[in-house]
C-alpha cells in the first residue's frame, strides 16, 4: 500500500508493459462489488513456474500413491 491518496495516483504504470483491469459486480440493488488487477510480464513468467511447481509435486504425491 502507498501512503497517496487515491486522487493523486500517478496517471502512468510503474512498470512500462503494466496491463490493468477494473471491473463493477452489481448484485440486485444493494451488493455492488468492486475488483481491480495489475499483470506485467514478470507476473506471467512468476505464474508459470508456480504452476510447474504444483504439477512436479502433484506428479511426484500421484506416482508415491500408486507405489503403495
Amino acid at each position: 500500500m502507498t501512503d497517496e491518496p487515491d486522487d493523486q495516483k500517478p496517471s502512468s504504470p510503474c512498470h512500462p508493459e503494466e496491463m490493468r483491469a477494473t471491473w463493477d459486480l452489481k448484485v440486485g440493488r444493494s451488493i455492488t462489488m468492486q475488483g481491480t488487477a495489475r499483470w506485467t510480464p514478470a507476473g506471467v513468467v512468476m505464474a508459470g513456474i508456480a504452476a510447474s511447481a504444483v504439477l512436479l509435486a502433484l506428479s511426484a504425491l500421484v506416482r508415491a500413491a500408486r507405489r503403495s
